[in-house]
């Protein structure tokens, strides 16, 4: 603004008896001015002039306000407003408030930008959503044709493996992830279907916090020697190790053998597979690569010198260890092109088990110690020591590592630190199998139990020990070899010789399972 027209205008304001106080008349009544003193403004009463004085210098003053530039508006009217007092002030704060508030949800529409409104409310979880339909009528309209409760529960698929088991078992997922057609129900369906998932979450966590779950068995006796030292599974399939050296292949839903693997010359200790390859670990000290689809032997891996305890592979890379104390790190371009990268030594007694990411190599031992090597230059990084007996499991995810041991023992570490951040107490014999998640720990142990521990709680150190053991499920008659579990199941092989399927998902308010029978059973029999 410009200082001569600045002076003026305020020259204008204050004549006639202190006439400023008129340009906010139209924002309150009151019958004040206030008098610039050094000690701050004192508000004093006055009379207002007459309508006629006020209405023409009212207008004269708006039209050189109008011939400012925006800045200078804005400069002036907040120099006005330092003059006022605090009343006047919360006046205009109520008179302003309703112009600043603007319904853009609505407004966007009007502007053809129904996709920008639609993209705004998808951020929305379930319990906003369903207030946001309530706003009015045009809120509700932009959510239902943005179909944004279809869009909510494939944000869920696919960023929660719960939901995404449930989306695949029930069939739902059909109608998840495809543009609009005749065949996508409408926005009603998904609004519909969203509570009726919720429900579904409660009952199998509830399940899994009871106990309550449908057994089915697999009898897995062979004439030799019996037991199920190790297994994988996935939808449709499981792939056990045995103790009689085969490796069995079973159709998960009518628990018949597929298939029979046979080469090994000692009991199969140890197995992985994917969608193309499962490789074995053996009591005769070597590896073998198999092909999925036909069976057939495709590599043999010769290097250590007693059994092969247990193995991991991803991304190209292998890790195996053995009873020779002794870590083989191998390269895996191919099936059929596996090459020795490195050997780590260290432990002094037979080496039971490992695991690793991009970051670290894990190992655990008989001689009480865990080891952490670093995956990409094979250096030794750190030892973990605490447990009092030999260590015969464990799992590492996301710098957690979860070890069992014979001193009956799970302990939680933190990798990075070296820290024990919680002792888990309640087999009475040698934990032989662990497995978590982000939710829960899964054990299985010599004393022929299966235990589901509360991770967060675990984590907890305020958390009650005794409040940690969420199940513990007693139906083996041996001692349990190894286990793995997801959202919906637990499967465990055994001693006894015998797989055991518990189904926390198909399960009916009367104990018995929906679908299926309750306890089905299928013996084979080698010859």
């Amino acid at each position: 603004m410009e200082p001569e027209m600045e002076d003026k205008t305020l020259e204008l304001m204050t004549t006639s008896g202190m006439e400023s106080q008129n340009l906010v008349d139209d924002l309150s009544p009151k019958k004040n001015t206030v008098l610039k003193l050094s000690n701050g403004p004192v508000v004093g009463s006055r009379k207002r002039p007459s309508e006629g004085n006020y209405e023409k210098e009212k207008e004269h003053c708006i039209a050189l306000f109008d011939q400012w530039s925006e800045a200078d508006q804005v400069e002036f009217v907040e120099r006005l407003i330092s003059r006022m007092c605090h009343y006047q002030h919360g006046h205009i704060n109520s008179y302003l408030k309703p112009m600043l508030q603007r319904d853009f949800i609505t407004a966007l529409p009007a502007q053809g930008l129904d996709h920008i409104a639609e993209n705004i409310l998808s951020f929305l979880d379930a319990r906003s959503l369903c207030s946001a339909e309530l706003v009015c009528k045009e809120w509700q309209r932009v959510i239902s044709e943005g179909m944004l409760w279809k869009k909510l529960i494939e944000r869920m698929v696919r960023t929660d493996p719960l939901w995404k088991g449930l989306s695949e078992r029930h069939q739902w997922e059909k109608y998840l992830f495809k543009n609009r057609t005749s065949e996508v129900p409408p926005n009603s369906y998904y609004h519909s279907l969203y509570p009726k998932i919720i429900q579904d979450i409660e009952t199998i966590e509830a399940n899994w916090r009871c106990g309550r779950h449908n057994l089915q068995r697999i009898q897995c006796r062979s004439e030799n020697s019996k037991g199920v030292y190790c297994l994988q599974y996935d939808d449709d399939k499981i792939i056990s190790g045995l103790r009689d050296n085969s490796i069995k292949i079973w159709d998960k839903q009518s628990l018949e053998c597929l298939k029979i693997l046979t080469g090994h010359t000692g009991s199969v200790l140890c197995l992985q597979y994917d969608e193309r390859v499962i490789v074995t670990g053996s009591s005769d000290s070597t590896v073998r690569v198999w092909e999925v689809m036909t069976g057939e032997v495709l590599n043999t891996l010769i290097h250590h010198n007693e059994a092969v305890l247990h193995l991991r592979f991803a991304n190209g890379l292998m890790v195996t260890c053995s009873k020779d104390r002794s870590i083989a790190v191998w390269d895996m371009a191919s099936p059929t092109d596996i090459s020795l990268r490195r050997v780590l030594v260290g432990h002094r007694a037979a080496v039971n088990v490992v695991d690793f990411d991009d970051k670290y190599i894990v190992s655990a031992s008989g001689d009480r110690t865990i080891k952490v090597w670093s995956t990409s230059t094979c250096e030794f990084v750190r030892t973990l020591n605490g447990h009092k007996r030999g260590i015969a499991c464990l799992q590492y995810r996301d710098r957690l590592v979860v070890s069992g041991s014979s001193d009956n023992t799970i302990r939680l570490w933190d990798i990075e630190c070296g820290a024990c951040l919680r002792v888990l107490e309640g087999h009475e014999e040698l934990v032989r199998c662990i497995r978590f998640d982000n939710k829960r720990i899964v054990s299985g142990a010599y004393d022929g139990k299966i235990k589901v521990w509360d991770l967060q709680a675990a984590l907890d150190p305020r958390a009650p020990a005794s409040t940690l053991c969420l199940r513990t499920l007693v139906e083996h008659s041996g001692r349990v070899f190894r286990l793995q579990f997801d959202e919906f199941q637990i499967i465990s092989s055994s001693h006894d010789d015998t797989i055991l399927i518990w189904d926390f998902l198909n399960v009916s308010t009367n104990g018995q399972s929906e679908g299926r029978s309750p306890s089905r059973t299928y013996t084979y029999i080698s010859r």
